[in-house]
Formats: C-alpha cells, structure tokens, sequence
C-alpha cells in the first residue's frame, strides 16, 4: 500500500465506532432504523457515481427518516474541491483522488477514508442509427479524440465509413469519467480536441450522441445500460486483442480492458465520527452492491465490501492507494489491495 495512506488507525474514533453501531454489525446482517437518528450528510461529486448514491440514501431514509441526506452532481473533481475544504462530508468519484488534491485535503487538515463501491465500464456509444461502426481499436479512440486530430468524417477513421461527419459528445473536464478517458487516450501529456460538444450532465451527452447521426461519445455504463433502446455501445480492441463490449460479466472480470475501473465514495474522517455518517457509510457498505446493480452498475466482491468497511472505515485507514511516496498516480488492482 501506498505510503500516502496515512497509516495510522486514530485510535479515539475507531474505539468509538467499536464501542457503538458498529459492534454489532454484519454486512449481512438485516438493517435496524433508529428513528431517533438525526443529522445531515452532505455529498457531492460525480455523476457516474450519484445514481448509486441517491438511491442508496433513498433506502437509508426509509430505515433513518430524521437524517437528511443532500447529494449534489459536480462531477468528481467539483465534488473533491468541496471536500478537500471540508465543505462535505462524502465524495462521489468516479476515479481515484489525484496527488494535488491529497495535498489540498492535507493543507486544510482534512482526513479521508477511500472507499470502494462497484465497478463501472466507461463506454464507448454510437446512436442506433450508426450501422457502420461495429468496433474501434484504443489507436483508433486517439485519433478521433486527441487534440491535432485531423478526424472530421466517419471515413477517415476507416476508408469503407461513410463521409459522415464525426460530432464528439464528452464530459466535462471536472468529470472523472474525463480524466479516466483522457488518461487512457491522452497519457499524462496529451490533451482532447476542443471541437466537441460537452456537458456534465451525461442526460445530455446520450440524448446529443443518439440524435445525431455521426454521433460518438462516452459515459458510464449506466448510461448506455437504461438507453440501449437508443444506443449502441461500440466494442473496444486493446493491444491486438479481440473487440470487447461492454457487459456485466467483462467489466466484472476486467476484460473490457482499458475502460473497466472501480468507482469510489471518500469520507471525511471527522464526518465519520458523528453516529448518522457512521450509520449511513455502514449502510452503504452493506447494500451498496445490490443496489449498484439494481442502478446498472457492477457490484464488486462480497468480501472487498466487507473488508473494506471493516479494515478501512472501521478502523479509520486513512489516505489512499493511489498515489505513491513520490506523490505519483499509481493503479494498484482493487482485488489486490483487500486480499
């Protein structure tokens, strides 16, 4: 692990969460409302990850009726300018906490704890009325999509395409699901073309791609799972391999590759010891994967949700995995990291 997980378990509120709910607790077990619980819990952050969000803090408020529960979209880097301040008690992200924003959480004083909560595949759509685009390669996403490009038609990515002019459809660039795909597609010194058309809100990037005829663009998978009535998802070749789609069961085994990638929630460790963050995170942890699921995500493992309430939020691991000594961005595999 990451030196920059700060490894130091805070003994006060740990023992304080073990003294109290959290004693008790199975990830099993069933949920017990208390009523009396009151509070509020402020969220924001990534659009990809809210939808899981929201509709967990819908069931928490049916068992937890005097706990408020606000959850704002401003993709994940809006969402980690707040939290970084100390302005929210929970981010959403849709990728991992970059090297300036720890430090920014540190300046401020502001502990966190990484948390885990389904995997998602970043995908890759066309609109149903594109017949031609059956596949792209990852060489193929970096010439449509980086800046210099010189795509402008569907017949220059492959000469038997139509003349179709290619319309771009992206998030913005606070969105995590941005940073993945520049990442991937751009590397640490690239940039993507400005010609596009972006947006925050991935409603508008499926509507703007499945309304125009050389539409492509990106999104979580969510997004193209409750549209596929208006959307084609476009197999994805990486390093010679054979296309891949986007499914439950490639993105759950990593075989979409490179655009399968885990999604996060991140707690402020000060947050965690006030009893309705403790019972929401604790809520969260146990019925986060169905409900993924039940949202169009992926669930992960039984035992990554466990052993990550447990060893993590329980015992107040704070920091993250990502991010090396020499405050680099590094990828350690989820199932790696909770053996």
């Amino acid at each position: 692990m990451s030196a920059r997980r700060l490894l130091h378990p805070l003994i006060a509120i740990a023992a304080t969460i073990l003294g109290g709910v959290a004693t008790s607790v199975s990830l099993g077990a069933p949920d017990r409302g208390d009523a009396t619980l009151q509070g509020e819990i402020r969220i924001a952050g990534s659009s990809t990850v809210g939808p899981i969000t929201m509709a967990v803090a819908d069931q928490f408020q049916e068992d937890y009726p005097s706990v408020r529960v606000s959850n704002a979209v401003t993709g994940t880097g809006g969402g980690f300018k707040k939290f970084v301040a100390g302005e929210t008690d929970i981010s959403n992200a849709s990728r991992p906490i970059k090297p300036s924003e720890v430090d920014l959480a540190a300046a401020n004083g502001v502990e966190f704890i990484e948390l885990p909560v389904a995997f998602d595949g970043l995908t890759i759509a066309v609109g149903r009325s594109n017949h031609w685009c059956t596949d792209l390669t990852v060489d193929e996403l970096k010439d449509i999509f980086l800046a210099g490009s010189t795509v402008e038609r569907w017949s220059d990515i492959r000469t038997e395409w139509p003349d179709t002019p290619v319309e771009l459809f992206i998030p913005g660039t606070d969105s995590g699901t941005f940073d993945y795909f520049k990442e991937v597609v751009a590397g640490k010194t690239g940039s993507i073309r400005d010609d596009v058309t972006v947006s925050e809100d991935d409603n508008v990037l499926v509507n703007g791609v499945s309304n125009t005829p050389g539409g492509l663009g990106f999104f979580g998978c969510a997004y193209y799972f409750q549209n596929r009535g208006k959307l084609r998802s476009i197999p994805i070749s990486h390093e010679g391999g054979e296309p891949i789609p986007p499914t439950h069961d490639t993105i759950e085994r990593g075989e979409y590759a490179p655009f399968s990638r885990p999604l996060f929630i991140y707690v402020n460790t000060r947050s965690a010891a006030r009893p309705e963050v403790r019972a929401f995170v604790e809520f969260y942890m146990r019925n986060g994967g169905r409900i993924a699921e039940e949202v169009n995500y992926v669930q992960l493992p039984r035992t990554i949700y466990r052993q990550a309430f447990r060893s993590r939020f329980m015992l107040q691991e704070t920091g993250t995995a990502y991010v090396n000594d020499e405050s680099e961005t590094v990828h350690p595999p989820l199932r790696e990291q909770f053996n």
